[in-house]
């Protein structure tokens, strides 16, 4: 693991992370011409794809209700009771999420507020291939339930069989999805983006992938909703002297086992800790059956940060903004306050970041690369929309509209202003309904511009 000293006060810089930051052009420029491809030919592109990448594709995309459901009896009872409690309590969490519509009143009668609305439609993606991730198909899809969503797809692609997952079925029909489609990748993106013969498009795309679905998710955007552009999974630990070595060795490798390019960091103002820790990986790494995986991850990708105050750790923490955050200190709780960018924080020696992927409750879907500066863990705010609602009364028009041609007059929008004036000067007038405004309103360049401000545009300085 590489390591950076943080002496004589000096503070981590975004610099210092070598962070590869966007997707490599080569991935972006693939990805962009798979979903072109898909958005041009349709099912015909989508299983040529699936074929060139996945090695295999069904006769139809859609998985029959009978076998999701079928899966329930195909996985043994101590996983679906798993299942079945992390259900339970994530979904007991995003509840808490659900915002409600709210509309206030002015003393004058004008009414505004907020129409809360769940989104139409959301295709979930859970990644599949070699690799199985049942806990995603929760995470993903039950904020979106809460959320009131009325048509939630998963898209998943096929194993080389042919087959999909009976453990990723089984947590479909928990969550309660409402359909699921065999194909994954980039092509899989184009297709519920905008939609082929017989997968049905939709209105936001949620969920993990790797570069390739990252970089196709980025390109749709716009056209349909995203959650985020996920990068490599990564986790920060944060220890003092009273940690234990062994455990934060453990955290550490819990995390560089997904993949070669997760990221790993550990911070500490205790300089003997780094390699008590790193001694604690070569005891326990030489036993797990993903060891060379391991020892990738944390060899290429892995950063020690030593600082010399807990201050400077904590900040060089902030700096990091990692997906992951374990707060290995004594009264960890006393730092939750100077904590400000992570997307997931655990507090204390017993909160293992992998409850949080499972069952603990909140979100394991995050934000990574930095991006916890200015993005929030999935939740059920990202599956529903806020349109504002404004109703004026008479008595507000009055009052406000001055104000509105005013401004209006200053950027030499006529028609805005004359939009206010005119009921302005139906009121004034005492005419209360709109059969025959224009009479009323003869001279409209008055009703405009009812007081002289000087010619429209900018003022001049100097």
């Amino acid at each position: 693991m590489r390591t950076i000293e943080l002496t004589d006060g000096r503070r981590l810089t975004v610099r210092d992370l070598h962070r590869s930051g966007a997707l490599p052009r080569e991935v972006s420029d693939a990805a962009i011409a798979i979903v072109d491809d898909v958005r041009a030919r349709g099912d015909a592109a989508v299983r040529e794809y699936c074929l060139r990448f996945d090695g295999a594709c069904p006769a139809s995309f859609r998985v029959p209700d009978e076998v999701v459901q079928g899966a329930l009896g195909m996985v043994d009872a101590s996983f679906l009771e798993a299942l079945e409690r992390a259900h339970r309590q994530i979904r007991d969490f995003h509840e808490r999420e659900v915002e409600q519509s709210w509309f206030t009143t002015r003393a004058d009668g004008t009414l505004l507020g907020v129409k809360v609305t769940p989104v139409p439609s959301v295709a979930v993606y859970v990644p599949g291939g070699r690799a199985q991730y049942p806990s995603t198909v929760l995470m993903d899809t039950v904020p979106a339930k809460v959320a009131g969503v009325p048509r939630v797809i998963m898209i998943t692609p096929p194993q080389r069989d042919g087959s999909l997952s009976a453990y990723t079925l089984a947590a479909a029909a928990v969550a309660g999805v409402d359909e699921v489609y065999a194909v994954g990748g980039a092509q899989g993106i184009g297709a519920v983006a905008y939609g082929t013969e017989s997968i049905p498009a939709v209105s936001k795309i949620v969920g993990p992938g790797n570069a390739y679905v990252a970089a196709a998710k980025r390109y749709v955007s716009g056209d349909v909703g995203i959650d985020m552009v996920a990068g490599p999974s990564e986790v920060c630990v944060l220890a003092d002297a009273t940690a234990d070595p062994a455990v934060v060795a453990a955290d550490l490798m819990a995390q560089a086992e997904h993949d070669p390019m997760a990221t790993c960091y550990l911070v500490t103002c205790d300089a003997d800790l780094p390699g008590r820790v790193l001694d604690a990986v070569e005891v326990l790494v030489a036993q797990s059956p993903r060891e060379d995986i391991t020892r990738a991850s944390l060899a290429d990708n892995g950063v020690v940060v030593v600082a010399d105050t807990l201050e400077l750790a904590v900040d060089a923490v902030n700096v990091i903004a990692p997906e992951h955050l374990e707060l290995h200190c004594a009264n960890a709780f006393d730092l939750l306050g100077s904590i400000q960018n992570a997307g997931a924080i655990f507090v204390g020696p017993w909160s293992s970041e992998p409850l949080g992927d499972y069952v603990a409750g909140p979100n394991h879907t995050l934000p990574t690369g930095g991006t916890a500066t200015f993005s929030n863990p999935l939740g059920v705010y990202d599956f529903v929309k806020r349109s504002s609602v404004i109703s004026y009364s008479p008595a507000g028009l009055l009052a406000d509209g001055p104000a509105v041609q005013t401004l209006a007059q200053a950027e030499g929008l006529w028609a805005h202003a004359l939009s206010v004036g005119m009921r302005r000067k139906l009121l004034d007038d005492g005419v209360e309904t709109f059969d025959d405004s224009l009479a009323a309103c003869k001279d409209a360049t008055k009703t405009a511009w009812p007081t002289k401000l000087g010619e429209p545009g900018v003022p001049k300085l100097g």
